[in-house]
């Protein structure tokens, strides 16, 4: 609605003065708009001697110069509250771009920008302000006195742009400050609907998946054969089945540039229109649900109509309890707080309100809460408020019927698409399901997309760990608080005691249940061990085990985590294995008879039992199954396998994981030998129809064996092998032209070994390619290395350097930033090698520091045994390596270098680049002038 301007309220600005990072200092734009340049031992007395200057990102700022947090007025902060739940980089130029004001060429520009950019933002809240009218329907008068009174900056300002000027307002103002946060109030209720039938078995016939595509892309786009040809193929996983436990399996290996995404979409959604029925895409993290959900923009152009047929599916771990947010807003004092992050609390809850009034569904991991107000605002007041603990209360929670985990997952029954993730469609099926199914109804059809990954998502869903913080995680969920610091945390009692009063049965088994609970270790018994007084049988074991890690590993002094094997256990492992079994076995017992007793309740009241109790009895029962029953049904088969033998399907061994060099838990693990096997008998065998896809699912043949069938990787990776009948195997070319695109160099004379030449040739590559570059590491603390050498001297050159475990941003919020400003260089790990997409050139060349072999542990020298000795070792490696280099073009415009610093990559790893790409191995000099000329050379017509 627009207004009267005449009627709008009047935007006051402040005027402070404004600092920006560089990496050398800062920049400092006084007052009476003087520049001045901050070496970081001047930064401190500046902040101390002038009033607290605009900024962006205040955290951020404070740990990269080295200085105590500080009053300032945060540019974040205020985009937060005039526009809640909208993307924006946590930049300067990010800000710029979002508000659409020129971007800032240098340091001394972005400190000018931070003035126009708050006045834009509170011009747009003004604009949208109607202050005759006496209303605050989404609540931002309320929310902004509220964090006024605990002492914002931009409070008043804000309140002024509202049309309240700050204590002296006619618009109607809330009591308290927490009554100005209540915003769960005005959330609006979801309804429960009927059971959903379930799907029909229409086919998609391979033209209409054909006519699908073609309106997703539209007239004008440009026509790829196989990109239709590969819509054609991903109908046969949506055909009928005509077996129980025989679902038609298609495993599409699809170089990058077919367009597989709107191919399966294109299937995937004429399935779902003709049959009433949801297909389940995965993908394997956070940050690719995002960009799927970009994608699925081109079906649904209209917002409204997408929030129906589209939903993203995420662990409950993943969305803001309102609950918890009740009682952080109830924590707040009564009397005035600091505005500082992490020192009030009103603040950070505030703008967490006006999320809340915004949000598409409370997803708080990758959704649309902005990742860097988790670096804004603590995590008590931020990340800590999802449902992370596995206390619900469900229907007994009053804010149930607003709930936005209940509310996704009725959603997600009648939506068409699901955009889920590997893990938590694994982790369902190893619990048995229920969060993917619905109504007894489990999905029918899935997508897997990034399916070279569905291995290690297997090994980590399926796999099983006997750990200190595990089994202290698990008393705590049954106990509840046993301090007054853990006040949000609800033990059992306290989430059924008045659902089962009364009932002799459930009363008796849960107080025995809480009894026996006492075996496991409370908190602080890391701190026993180490001072060599375990108590209790969990405590005796873990000091056994760390003991045998300790004597056996081959480094006892690393910093880094430690493992052995069970075998030939140390002196009184086994009787303190035993003694843990024992006590475990008391735990069972009470948990199977309350479960037993709450089915009871619903078979003895079935007529007068509500549909909520009824629910929340079945929920119970399911929570105690997967969050107590099973993982300790697991720790005994494993604890008595140390005194028998590990069963051949099986790898286990003892580990001590360390932090910072410390000791941070202890473990006896489990995992599969294969993984795909209880994937496969879980998720795919049920199903009626399954898409594997990747870009890299099939390996490349090697010198030593020309022989070896191509799919022999991809059919072990993915657990087809394991199906009754074949999986049906397809190949799709990538169209990119490789050998004239892209260039692979091996640089020769550079020593890995040596820090200072390392962090060198990356700054040497970076200046070469005037940024656009990835740099990959394979370990962290050499990453943090070269950061340190070469950051500032890339800025003098006028690049910007990020980087993983360094940046205080979250690696999404990274990725986005370097794909937005086109001469920035990343450097980080794993995250960012995989499923990233960042077209054109901002990405035109990536550096990896040495060959990724597989870490040599415990596990994978099992592996190694099992699938191929050294032949399986060169397939993970050629596949990380195809993984990388893939990420280089994603367009047929795109150019791109891919430099290799380790000398010693041998030649059979060279098939993991396309045929034709010629690798070259040249010093390091001549890499930087071959990279230079490369990357200007314009291309051949």
């Amino acid at each position: 609605m627009t207004h009267d301007p005449s009627t709008r309220p009047s935007v006051s600005v402040p005027a402070p003065p404004a600092l920006t990072i560089t990496p050398a200092g800062a920049v400092w734009l006084s007052e009476d708009g003087e520049i001045s340049h901050l070496g970081k031992n001047r930064i401190a007395s500046v902040l101390a001697d002038n009033p607290p200057p605009f900024i962006c990102h205040r955290a951020a700022a404070a740990r990269r110069l080295g200085v105590k947090p500080f009053a300032a007025f945060d540019i974040l902060e205020l985009f937060a509250f005039v526009r809640p739940a909208s993307f924006c980089l946590p930049t300067v130029r990010g800000i710029a771009e979002a508000l659409q004001l020129p971007l800032p060429n240098n340091h001394e520009d972005e400190a000018v920008m931070l003035s126009r950019a708050a006045a834009t933002l509170l011009e747009e809240l003004a604009r949208h302000s109607a202050p005759e009218s006496k209303r605050d329907d989404d609540g931002r008068c309320a929310i902004a006195w509220a964090m006024a009174e605990g002492g914002w900056l931009w409070g008043p300002a804000v309140l002024a742009a509202i049309g309240q000027g700050y204590g002296a307002g006619d618009m109607p103002l809330p009591a308290t400050i927490t009554g100005g946060l209540s915003v769960w109030a005005v959330l609006s209720e979801w309804e429960e609907g009927a059971p959903e039938t379930p799907p029909d078995n229409r086919p998609v016939e391979p033209v209409e998946a054909r006519a699908r595509l073609a309106q997703l892309l539209g007239r004008t786009a440009e026509k790829r054969s196989a990109q239709v040809d590969y819509a054609a193929v991903a109908t046969r996983a949506f055909l009928p089945r005509d077996q129980v436990d025989e679902p038609h399996v298609v495993v599409a290996d699809a170089g990058t540039g077919i367009g597989k995404t709107l191919g399966y979409i294109a299937a995937a959604s004429v399935w779902a229109e003709k049959n009433r029925g949801t297909v389940w895409i995965s993908t394997y993290t956070r940050n690719l649900q995002r960009q799927l959900d970009w994608e699925l923009d081109r079906l649904y152009p209209v917002q409204e109509e997408k929030n129906t047929r589209v939903v993203v599916r995420k662990g409950r771990e993943n969305y803001l309890c309102l609950l918890n947010f009740e009682e952080a807003v109830n924590r707040i004092p009564t009397s005035k707080t600091s505005g500082i992050s992490g020192t009030g609390g009103v603040v950070p809850l505030g703008l967490m309100a006006r999320w809340v009034t915004a949000t598409r569904d409370g997803d708080m991991i990758g959704g649309d809460f902005p990742a860097w107000l988790t670096d804004l605002a603590p995590r008590r007041e931020t990340i800590d408020l999802t449902d992370t603990r596995g206390e619900c209360t469900y229907a007994a929670c009053p804010h149930y019927r607003k709930c936005f985990i209940e509310h996704n997952q009725r959603r997600a029954r009648r939506a068409d698409i699901v955009v889920a993730n590997h893990a938590l469609v694994m982790v369902n099926a190893a619990l048995g399901g229920g969060e993917t199914g619905a109504d007894g109804h489990a999905p029918s059809r899935f997508v897997f997309d990034e399916g070279h990954h569905l291995f290690d998502a297997a090994d980590s869903a399926f796999a099983a760990r006997l750990s200190g913080a595990e089994t202290m995680d698990v008393r705590r969920w049954l106990m509840g608080a046993e301090t007054a610091a853990r006040t949000r945390s609800r033990g059992l009692k306290t989430r059924i005691g008045e659902l089962i009063a009364g009932d002799h049965d459930a009363e008796k088994a849960l107080d025995e249940t809480l009894r026996a609970a006492r075996s496991l270790p409370p908190s602080g018994w890391l701190q026993r061990i180490a001072a060599g007084n375990p108590n209790g049988p969990a405590e005796a074991f873990f000091d056994k085990v760390r003991q045998q890690v300790y004597a056996r590993d081959r480094d006892d002094s690393s910093p880094f985590s430690m493992e052995t094997d069970t075998v030939s256990p140390v002196n009184g492992l086994l009787d303190a294995a035993g003694g843990l079994d024992t006590a475990l076995q008391r735990l069972v017992q009470p948990l199977s008879g309350l479960i037993k007793a709450l089915y009871g309740i619903l078979d003895r009241e079935a007529e007068t039992l509500d549909s909520a109790n009824r629910q929340r009895i079945d929920v119970v029962c399911r929570g105690i199954e997967r969050r107590a029953l099973g993982p300790i049904k697991a720790w005994i088969s494993m604890l008595r396998a140390l005194n028998d033998e590990t069963p051949e399907v099986f790898v286990d061994w003892f580990s001590v994981e360390r932090r910072g060099g410390h000791d941070w838990d202890v473990a006896l693990n489990r995992h599969w030998l294969d993984p795909t096997e209880p994937f496969c008998d879980a998720v795919v065998e049920p199903a009626h129809g399954v898409l594997i896809t990747s870009a890299t699912l099939r390996d490349s043949n090697d010198d030593t064996d020309p022989t070896l069938d191509l799919w022999d990787s991809a059919r072990a990776r993915t657990g087809v092998n394991h199906l009754s009948t074949p999986a049906i195997l397809h190949t799709f070319e990538s169209p990119f032209e490789y050998d004239r695109t892209t260039k692979v160099i091996v640089v020769n004379d550079v020593r890995r070994d040596d820090p200072a030449q390392v962090a060198a040739a990356y700054r040497t590559l970076f200046e070469a390619s005037v940024g656009g570059a990835l740099g990959l590491f394979t370990a962290i603390n050499r990453l943090r290395a070269v950061h340190e050498r070469i950051v500032a001297d890339l800025d003098a050159a006028g690049i910007s350097l990020l980087a993983q475990h360094v940046d205080p941003l979250d690696t999404g919020t990274l990725v986005d930033i370097f794909r937005a400003e086109e001469n920035t260089c990343l450097l980080g790990t794993d995250a960012v090698r995989d499923g990233v997409d960042v077209p054109g050139r901002s990405l035109r060349l990536i550096v990896f520091d040495r060959v990724p072999w597989p870490r040599p542990d415990i596990l994978h020298r099992a592996r190694r045994e099992h699938f191929g000795g050294r032949r399986y070792d060169e397939m993970l490696t050629r596949l990380k390596l195809k993984q990388a280099y893939g990420r280089l073009i994603r367009r047929t415009t795109d150019k791109g270098v891919f430099v290799m610093l380790d000398k010693a990559m041998p030649s059979r790893l060279s098939d993991a680049f396309p045929a034709g790409v010629a690798i070259e191995k040249l010093g390091l000099a001549a890499a930087a002038n071959e990279t230079k000329f490369f990357l200007e050379e314009q291309p051949a017509p």
